[in-house]
Formats: C-alpha cells, structure tokens, sequence
C-alpha cells in the first residue's frame, strides 16, 4: 500500500474523530489524532453538547451538513444501537411572525430537500403532550409549529468512542493525554506537531480543536475568528409523565423542541427534560481562566468546557418553560452548568488552509450539528483538493482583516448569539460596529440621505432620500406594486425613481466596496492566464470579464481583469478569499521561477469607484473632459487613463446595470472631489445618486449573474450561463480538462430567469419552485424589475424546463405562478450599453 501524506488533528472531538474516519475510509493511512484530555472523555464541547441536530438553516452548505450528519450517525451502529435518535424536531410559533417564518423555512427546506411541514396548535399537543396549548404569559399560545421528521439527537460521546474504534481498526494512532505546545515548520510547510511528549512529524496538520482553535492559531500567526462563549443548559428532576417512557436513562422518544421566541430548547432525557437556554447575556469565556482539571480528574461533571452554572441567568427562562411546560411546575433544577461552544462573526464555522502556512488547516466553529458533513468536506478538501459541498460560506480567509480583530470578533459573535433565534430578515444588517468601512463619498451620501446597509464592514447606499420627490414626477409604467410586509422590509419605492432616471437619464453609483487587486511583475501575465478562463494576453487597455474555476470546473469565482500595463493588471474580485488565493498562487509561482514573479496587492481601501451610467452619461462627464469618451474613442470592456476635472481617472466602458457609461476609479483622496465634479456637471442632465435597490434590479433585467447567490463552486460555466467567459480554444487553466467533458456532456439543471405573473408577489430568494407540483428547484437572486413591470427570480431548474413553460414558486406556504422567460430582459441586443 503507496504511503498516505502524514496527518496529524489536533482533538479528538466528534470533528477531529470523524475527520480521522473520513480519512481513512478514502485509503490515507498515515494519520495521528492528538488529544490533550483522556480519549474517553475528551473535556471539549463534544463532551457535553445536548446533541440536537436541526437540519433547518437558511444556508445550503450548513443543511447538507447537517444532513450528512444525521445519516451518518445513523448509519454508525453497536449492538444493534446507532449514534442518532431520529425522534425528530419542531419548532414552535406563539407569534404571527414566527409563524409566518416557519411557512418560510418551510420553503427554504423543500428547496435543499429536507422534509418538513407546518402542523397546527392541535397536532403539535399531540406529538408533544406536555406542550401548553393554552394561554401563556402574556397573551402568547401556540400557534402552530414546523416540523422536519428526520431530525433528531447525536449521541456525541458514544460517537466519539465507536469512531475511534473504527479507524484504530484502520490504522488511526491516537495520542491521549498529549498537549500541544506548538507547531513544527520549515520552509513555509509544516513539519510537525510539537507536543508534551515530543515532535510528530506531518506533512498536514487539522486544527479540530473548538474553542481551543483561536490559540492554536496563534502558534502559527493565524487569526481564527472565533469567540468562546458560555451557554446555559439544565436537566430537571424526574417528571411523573415520563417515567418509563424512554427506554434509554439519557434517552428520548419525542421530538427536539425549540421554543424559539423565547430563546429556548428542549429534549427529553430519560425522565427528565433538558434545557437550552439563549435567553441570558452573552458571556464571553477568558480563556486564560479555564479551569484546569488534571486529565485523570474528568468526569461528566467536572471538564474544562463545563463552568459553573449562575442560576440568576436563568431564572427568566425557568419560568418560561415551566410556562410552556406545566409539568415542570413541580420540577426542580437536577443539574445546571455554563457549557462552553464556538461562535463566529457571521455564525458560520471556519475551514480552509492557512494562506502563508502550506499544510496547515482548520476546521473550527463547528457544533455536533454539522460535524460528520464538515468532517466530509475537509476530507474531500484533503484528498481531491476540493469539497463537493460548496464551501464559500464557510471559507478560513473569508473575513476582512478588521474582521478578525478581538474586538470585532467579540462583538459581533455575542452580537449572534442574542439573534440566534430571532426572525431576521435575508437584507438584515448588523446593528454594530457599524461605519467601519466608508468610501470617501460617504460623507455626501449621508447629506442625501441615503439608507445605508453593510457588507464585509462596508457601508452601502440602499437608496436616497433626497430623491423622494421624484415619485411625484415617476411615470405610471415605472410604478411598483404595494409590496406585503416581508418584501417591504429594507425598501423603498424610490429605488423605483432611481432606476427610472438611470435608463432614462444619468445615476451616479458608489462601486468602491467591490474588492480591487492589483497584480503586477513579469509573471503577471501568466498568473492570471493559468488561474482565469478569459484571454488576458490582450495589449493594455483591454478588460475581460472571466472566471475561475476549481480543477473539476465549478466556479470558483467570477473577476473583471483590467490589463492596464504589460505587467500591471487590475482585477475586481468577489472577496478576501479570492485576494489569498491569489496571493497564494503568486507566491507558488515566483518559488518555482524567481523570473516569473509576480505581487498581488489589495487596493480597495487607497482606491475608489464611481459608476456613472445612463444615456446621458456622456454629456455629463463631457463637461468635465476632454478626453475621447465616444465608441471609437473608448469601446466597450477597453480602460483609459483620462482626466475628469482634473482629477485621474482610470474609465473602464462597463456596466452591472446594462447602460452606456464607465466605472471611473481613482485613489481615494480625490473621491470625495470625484463625486463633487460628476453630481454638479449632472444637474441640467437629471443625474441621480443610485442605491443597492436600483442597481440589483437592473442587474437581473440584464442578466447578470451575482457569484456566491447564482452560483458557486457547485456549478460550472455552461449550465450557469457563463460559458460565454471561457475563452475560445483556451486550454491549460485550472479545470480546463474537466470543463471540456462538461461541454460534451448535456446539462441536466440550468440556471433560468422566471418572470411572475401577476406582478405583485416579490419573493427575495432560496424558495422552492414547483414544475406539475413537484419541487424541483430554487430560487437564487429575485428582485423586482421596475423597467419591464414585473418580478424577476433567477433559478436552477432541470435542463428539460424550458423557455415559456409555467412555474410555481411557493412564498411563505402559497404558490405563485410564473414563467421561464428568455434573458436578458432589457435590451438583448446590447445596443443601449454600447452606445
């Protein structure tokens, strides 16, 4: 047997012990797993975790996952016994809102493929009996619930020990009692896990230590985003109704409960109930005061990721339940404790490699619920060199630099554990820090008005209220439906206004936040050309819009590459993963031939950019220019260096709304001037200051895909509609040889426009969509297209769905008819944005 890279994890976790599995059920049989505590009893978040598995999250990538998860654990038996009690779970709603959620997630489910349905008050009373169906404190009772029959609880620790058993049958050496102390490297590779009991040498190591993580990543000058935090969870004293219920002592025979409008969830154990709580203040875990407790001294009840329980926490919560749940009026608390688990800025775990380490990975943040399928992921990551579930949400080097700050990630991970349960809507910024990120314009901005939401730390102009009065002046053919209260959260009729004076007039759009790299040295050129599927070989002045891709073809990301020198490019990317990927590649490149180096450098903060677009955008930079600007002088996708007011500019002919004008970039101290100049010498000519609400609308009338929403990694260029971007009779890129098999091969799912047809539902994206009543289907971007009068959702559907066949998309449990329509819906022969 060929000899497997040496691996080493680090935690012997229900992650750590199932990444071992993952691993050498694929044939690597060269891996050790470290483990500071007993094996038997690890003292991490798997020792204690109550093991409820909901399958139910707005995210794609966490529900398979989750998925997985569940049939994994069921598939692990002993004795005739598996790891997964598939009782399955319900989700309560004592408030219209939370109900009308539900009906939501119900949605969201059906279009990853998870069973699931609403039940009314009466059918929730007799899955679950001791439910309280009745009035509860303030006026509040049940409403209905959803329930998805296919989750359940994860016996973590047994898991935990029967993994162990099976890879220590393949081969797996396992290291109890053994701590950490550093990382053994050389090289820029990892060599080594340097521990009490001496060097294990590795080619890979996997960080599998929870809330340990953040330290570990310390050793190797890697930020690990993540924040320790304390959770409340109770086991009552015994209840008469459930004795000799369970067959189990720790066992459970109803469903999971989540009583999510007030932060709480239940499971049955044994004869007792378990209590989750959320409900208290965020509580932050120093590290440095764990409790330390000698490896021969853990028990059930004495670990270091067990605290001490502070009952005045959860006494509010106690008397909701036992509002919820009469029999425990005469129950007490049995056991209490402060459990410790990982949380992140955006609440999703953490996986990848570390960009300067090569051989160094993480697989942190990530609770029992997802732990088999992220365990998968890493695994495929290993050994493919890319997971099949889609990872962009998840990715280690998501997150901006200032992102992963102590005190950004503080705040915004105790941010997420006071929402964790609360109905937020998909548009739904963070209420803090906020105005960390701002363009030079943002000053301007905020005297027009403008309604601000945030990404990646940025401040983005939604829509403006200085132009309010033009809903005065709209034409009737312009005018948007009444939108119902879902749809009408984070908008504003006057993003209406906005594009109307954009298609008809001028807009003036901040384009900074998109990420700007620049790529500059000999091997430039060849970097870009070997990663991208576009010709970049073009002569300066040239601007391709192209992909890249992983080695079996999906997308990886979609870029603009503007080639400004013969060995300077400018590229705007899609996030800070793209940036280290980048980074990475370059480096590889100039190590295997110093004579093809090449620097890639993130620009974004010391640049900025105005898109100025609409037939009267040439009138109106031409008050401030002399420069050639017409089709002969600047032809569309070509960039030059030009002079507006003075200022320099770089004018790429391009434009996300499908209208003739440019994204003009300059360095940041002449922005706020930038704007001044345009916005004045606009005036006589309409010009308006366009919003995010504006900007998405037009964007899907042209088609235009949005990376991350439209497709991923998951997808390829040809059934996205991208296959366009690959270069004609280009080979030798990354997925170059697997994407000419996908061309041969016929499309089974395409990504299609669908129109609605009535024109006044809006959905807003990841609802179902129905073909002969059958799910099919999602939806991805949605948004309502104020130019052609209708609502506009992009979707997968199967290849055999095609143009003017009807549809259904369900939103919030109705069904609403729409049509495959042809795209783009504006202007398919290009002649506006070609002037």
């Amino acid at each position: 047997m060929t000899a497997s890279p040496r691996v080493v994890i680090i935690g012997a976790g229900i992650v750590g012990t199932n990444l071992a599995d993952e691993l050498s059920s694929r044939g690597w049989n060269n891996i050790t797993v470290v483990e500071q505590g007993p094996l038997e009893l690890a003292g991490g978040s798997t020792s204690h975790a109550p093991g409820l598995v909901f399958q139910n999250n707005g995210s794609k990538t966490m529900t398979e996952f989750a998925t997985y998860t569940v049939n994994k654990l069921l598939s692990l038996t002993k004795d005739g016994q598996s790891c997964f009690n598939q009782v399955g779970g319900l989700e309560l709603a004592t408030t219209p809102e939370r109900l009308a959620d539900l009906k939501r997630k119900m949605g969201v489910m059906t279009s990853w493929g998870v069973e699931s349905r609403i039940i009314d008050a009466d059918e929730c009373e007799k899955i679950y009996p001791l439910l309280n169906t009745g009035k509860l404190t303030g006026g509040r009772e049940v409403l209905g619930g959803l329930l998805i029959p296919t989750d359940g609880l994860a016996l973590a620790a047994r898991a935990v020990q029967l993994l162990i058993e099976r890879t220590r049958e393949r081969g797996v050496n396992y290291l109890g009692y053994t701590t950490v102390t550093g990382i053994a490297r050389e090289g820029g590779k990892v060599t080594g896990v340097e521990t009490s009991t001496g060097v294990v040498p590795a080619d890979i190591v996997v960080s599998c230590a929870g809330f340990w993580g953040r330290e570990l990543g310390k050793m190797v000058g890697l930020e690990v985003p993540l924040l320790p935090l304390a959770h409340q969870y109770v086991v009552t004293t015994p209840l008469p109704e459930l004795e000799g219920v369970n067959e189990l002592p720790k066992g459970a025979s109803k469903p999971i409960l989540r009583y999510q409008d007030k932060d709480l969830y239940y499971r049955e154990w044994g004869d007792s109930i378990g209590i989750g709580s959320y409900a208290h203040r965020p509580m932050p875990v120093d590290m440095s005061a764990l409790p330390e407790v000698p490896a021969d001294e853990m028990s059930d009840h004495r670990m270091p990721s067990r605290l001490d329980f502070t009952l005045e926490d959860f006494l509010p919560a106690w008397e909701d339940t036992r509002d919820l749940l009469p029999a425990l009026r005469n129950a007490d608390i049995q056991d209490g404790f402060n459990g410790i688990f990982s949380f992140t800025p955006d609440g999703g775990p953490l996986i990848g490699e570390h960009p300067d380490l090569t051989g160094f990975f993480v697989a942190e943040a990530v609770w029992v619920t997802h732990s088999s399928g992220v365990a998968k992921a890493v695994a495929e990551l290993l050994v493919e060199g890319r997971s099949r579930t889609d990872l962009h949400g998840t990715e280690l080097t998501r997150f901006e630099k200032v992102q992963t700050s102590d005190s950004y990630v503080s705040e915004t991970s105790q941010q997420n554990f006071v929402e964790i349960y609360d109905v937020l809507h998909p548009l739904q910024p963070r209420k803090s820090p906020r105005d960390l990120r701002v363009s030079p314009f943002n000053v301007r901005q905020k005297e027009l008005g403008a309604f601000f939401l945030e990404s990646a730390g940025w401040e983005r102009p939604h829509w403006f209220e200085a132009n309010r009065p033009l809903l005065e002046e709209l034409p009737e053919e312009w005018r948007a439906p009444e939108r119902e209260e879902w749809a009408n959260m984070f908008h504003s009729p006057i993003s209406a206004a906005e594009a109307w004076k954009t298609r008809t007039a001028v807009g003036l759009y901040d384009m900074t936040p998109l990420k700007r790299l620049q790529v500059v040295g000999p091997g430039a050129e060849a970097l870009l050309h070997r990663l991208s599927t576009g010709n970049i070989t073009k002569k300066p002045g040239a601007v391709t819009y192209c992909l890249l891709l992983e080695h079996d073809g999906g997308i990886r990301s979609d870029v603009t590459v503007a080639r400004l020198e013969q060995e300077k490019f400018q590229l705007g990317v899609n996030s800070n993963v793209d940036f280290d990927y980048l980074r990475v590649e370059a480096r590889k490149q100039s190590e295997a031939d110093p004579a093809q180096w090449a620097h890639v450098t993130d620009i974004t903060g010391s640049t900025c950019c105005i898109g100025l677009w609409g037939p009267l955008a040439r009138e109106v930079i031409g008050k401030l220019s002399s420069d050639d600007l017409s089709n002969d002088g600047l032809r569309y996708f070509r960039t030059k260096e030009i002079s507006v007011g003075g200022i320099p500019v770089s004018a790429w002919r391009l434009s996300y709304v499908g209208e003739l004008g440019w994204e003009l970039y300059t360095t940041a101290e002449y922005g706020l001037k930038l704007w001044d100049l345009l916005f004045e010498a606009g005036q006589e000519f309409g010009i308006v200051a366009g919003g995010r609400g504006a900007f998405n609308s037009m964007r899907l009338e042209k088609g235009y895909r949005l990376w991350g929403t439209d497709m991923t990694s998951e997808h390829h260029p040809y059934e996205s509609g991208l296959g366009f971007s690959i270069a004609k009779d280009k080979t030798g890129f990354v997925g170059a040889e697997s994407l000419a098999e996908r061309k041969e091969q016929p499309a089974t799912r395409v990504l299609r426009c669908l129109t609605v047809d009535y024109g006044t539902s809006v959905v807003l994206g990841k609802e179902p969509v129905y073909v002969g009543g059958e799910a099919v289907g999602y939806v991805t971007s949605a948004a309502y297209g104020f130019t052609v009068h209708k609502p506009i959702a992009y979707a997968w559907l199967p290849a055999s769905v095609g143009i003017g066949d009807a549809v259904e998309i369900e939103y919030f449990g109705k069904r609403v008819a729409a049509t495959v329509s042809a795209e783009p819906l504006v202007d398919p022969g290009m002649e506006r944005i070609r002037g």
